[in-house]
């Protein structure tokens, strides 16, 4: 596998959006091999590649392995746990644990039968009753059940109770009546009517539409705690809190969102994004975004009925909903919704991040592409117009500051493939030149950072850049040649006046057209080495002025100054500076004396 930072699947995962989700890994033949859930899909696939010697080794030989990446956008950490479990039953990756084939999410049904129960169960027959959810885990759908049994007394027998069993008396009451949890519509004690006001409200509750009870539990949480009754409150408050957390329950795996197929698509003007998902039996089994380059200005309908027609060959679709009016799309063998509230209104929405994130990724890869096809050009141009012998890949550049010789300073910048590196960007004090000498300063940089490269075995670079013209770049010339290594590597200066460049030891420059990406780009390293420079002389000189300006105060010693310079960076922040602030840093005696002598 390639170093870390040279994975190109690394730099794919950088992009990612910080969105839950599930992502899929495919081999080189284009199988899945893998699919997993994440919060926080771009954390989450990054950490794969950027710490393989921490992996085990099967997570190891799966990274090895891994040829493409594809995600989806999901708008929950449960949406995406829901998915996930759905890829795998249908795909059986083989670095994932496999699902049993009988093992599917719990639901809770209301049943068809005079006087409905309220059960759990993980079988999905229509036939029973209306089921809703799925639920994450068995606990949180307990959860559910618990609150709705605490709520309304619903029966938990499986007796038929017909109107003839009842009029028999056939039944009698059990424990669960003694107990209050149930009002025996077994023994005619309950009303049918008063029962099945009982089963609205939790229809209601499981569908979501719970306003109401809200507000009901609500009440009654303000009127418990108005009587100080903090624990009966506390009880109120609870079931509130659960039905807040259930109405934000997952709609991936809809029990009632079934056989339908979900299209859409955003486009501009020369391509079209679609996103496409299939959903079976209440899962969405299929999920897949592409692009499609137009060719003669097609619209979003005229696009949409052509994948349409495609998909169903290997669908058989109930029905589609789409993002655009059906009206545009023209195709009368399959019913075409584009729903505007609801369940199906969401599923839409979820599309189209999806078809959104992947219009993103691409363009930001066309970008990257284009930006590579220039970086390239620039290096072939700049090794022909300066004849150089291999293409400048790597490329240094130094530049002196000072002001009126106080505070000398150095930098290096460095340019990798025609683009700025800044994590080898370099800062020097200059350390054995007194005054304003930048020949001198010159031979000491160069000299310091080829000696250091030349100890530590580190790459050279292909060309290296002096800001200035022959007498710095004669300085430079002689730190190469005490070093040993003249000749190895090229070396130009640019003088700022004619923007000419000169080699050592010829007397004429060479001038490239003003125009030139080669003339224009060393202007750009250069412009950037003199900025680099000047932003740490105006950042040193500061520091000076502030050391100065502190070190003549009686009772203000070196290690205080230091404290101060790493806290406010400039005496006139110190000024600015509150007692407290300033009392944090370096104490309440030192404040007081410091606060009292820049007072004077």
């Amino acid at each position: 596998m390639k170093k870390t930072s040279e994975n190109p699947l690394l730099n794919i995962a950088r992009k990612l959006p910080q969105s839950a989700g599930i992502y899929k890994y495919f081999n080189i033949e284009n199988k899945i091999i893998y699919v997993g859930k994440a919060k926080n899909l771009k954390n989450r696939v990054s950490s794969y590649f950027l710490k393989s010697s921490q992996l085990n080794r099967k997570t190891r030989r799966l990274v090895s392995e891994i040829h493409r990446i594809e995600y989806a956008v999901v708008n929950t950490e449960t949406d995406a746990f829901l998915l996930e479990n759905n890829l795998i039953k249908e795909h059986q990756p083989k670095y994932n644990i496999l699902l049993k084939d009988d093992k599917t999410y719990p639901y809770i049904c209301v049943t068809n039968e005079r006087f409905p129960r309220v059960i759990a169960t993980r079988i999905l027959d229509r036939k029973k009753g209306k089921f809703y959810g799925p639920f994450a885990s068995v606990k949180a759908m307990n959860t559910v059940m618990e609150l709705l049994r605490k709520l309304y007394p619903i029966r938990t027998c499986s007796y038929n109770l017909s109107v003839t069993n009842i009029t028999r008396k056939k039944f009698k009451v059990c424990l669960e009546y003694h107990i209050k949890n149930c009002k025996a519509p077994c023994e005619a004690l309950q009303t049918e009517e008063e029962y099945n006001a009982d089963i609205i409200q939790i229809r209601r509750i499981l569908s979501g539409k719970m306003s109401s009870i809200k507000s009901y539990f609500k009440t009654k949480m303000q009127e418990s705690a108005q009587k100080l009754a903090f624990e009966e409150a506390q009880s109120w408050k609870n079931k509130f809190d659960l039905l807040e957390k259930f109405q934000s329950k997952s709609l991936i795996t809809n029990p009632n969102v079934t056989n339908l197929d979900v299209f859409t698509i955003i486009s501009d003007e020369s391509r079209a994004y679609y996103n496409f998902m299939h959903i079976a039996d209440g899962c969405i089994i299929k999920i897949k975004t592409n692009l499609i380059k137009k060719k003669l200005e097609e619209s979003d309908g005229e696009i949409l009925r052509h994948l349409i027609s495609d998909y169903l060959q290997e669908f058989d679709s109930q029905r589609i909903i789409t993002n655009i009016s059906p009206q545009e799309i023209e195709l009368q063998t399959v019913p075409i919704l584009q729903p505007k509230i609801g369940d199906l209104k969401k599923l839409v929405e979820m599309s189209l991040k999806n078809g959104l994130f992947f219009k993103k990724e691409r363009t930001q890869q066309e970008e990257e592409r284009k930006q590579y096809a220039r970086e390239k050009r620039i290096v072939e141009t700049l090794q022909k117009d300066l004849s150089l012998v291999q293409k400048p890949k790597h490329i240094e550049c130094f530049d002196n500051s000072n002001f009126q010789g106080t505070n000398p300073v150095s930098s290096m910048v460095c340019f990798k493939n025609g683009k700025a590196s800044k994590k080898d960007y370099r800062h020097y004090n200059i350390k054995t030149v007194v005054g304003a000498n930048d020949f001198a300063s010159m031979y000491e940089v160069v000299f310091r950072r080829y000696q250091r490269l030349l100890d530590e075995a580190q790459p050279l670079p292909d060309l290296v850049i002096i800001d200035g013209g022959k007498g710095q770049l004669s300085s430079a010339s002689q730190a190469f040649k005490d070093l040993g290594m003249y000749g190895q590597i090229p070396i130009i200066g640019i003088a700022k006046r004619l923007e000419e460049i000169y080699y050592p030891n010829d007397e004429l420059p060479i001038h490239l057209n003003k125009k030139s990406e080669s003339l224009i780009f060393i202007q750009r390293i250069r412009d950037e080495a003199h900025r680099f420079a000047i932003t740490f002389h105006r950042k040193k000189r500061s520091q000076n002025n502030l050391k100065s300006g502190l070190e003549n105060i009686d009772g203000i010693g070196k290690i205080t100054i230091e404290k101060l310079l790493k806290h406010f960076k400039s005496l006139a922040k110190i000024k600015e500076a509150n007692k407290a602030e300033i009392t944090k840093v370096i104490g309440k005696n030192r404040a007081t004396i410091l606060i009292n002598a820049l007072k004077k």
